[in-house]
């Protein structure tokens, strides 16, 4: 897991319309560019969830009384840092539009290994 930090360096936390066909022509279907960045972004959304889950771990402390609320100035701030952080999509469209990722689909990947390839995907 990489800081979150790094990954959010110098992005524009407000969404922004994008030229779909530019989009498309990395993978060469919408809904497969889509599938791409949809599923980077749920790892995204998992690593920063863990990322801040650990963070704030750190200022647990057992009580016995529901009663009691420890704040903390640091987790606060920890907490605010998460909150403005740009969406987990947004992060994902960038990285894909920077040739950031990494993928392939195994059907095609199965496929080529069997020697064949399915309909449409000559």
């Amino acid at each position: 897991m990489s800081d979150i930090k790094n990954k959010v360096q110098g992005v524009d936390p407000n969404v922004k319309a994008r030229d779909i066909r530019t989009m498309a022509t990395t993978t060469g279907n919408l809904y497969e560019t889509i599938a791409v960045i949809s599923k980077r972004a749920n790892q995204l959304n998992a690593d920063i969830k863990k990322e801040l889950q650990s963070k704030l771990e750190e200022f647990a402390i057992n009580s016995d009384t529901i009663e009691e609320v420890h704040e903390n100035k640091e987790q606060i701030e920890i907490s605010k840092f998460y909150e403005k952080l740009p969406n987990p999509a947004i992060l994902a469209t960038e990285e894909f539009l920077n040739h950031h990722l990494k993928y392939h689909f195994t059907e095609v990947v199965a496929h080529e290994e069997a020697g064949t390839l399915p309909e449409g995907k000559a």
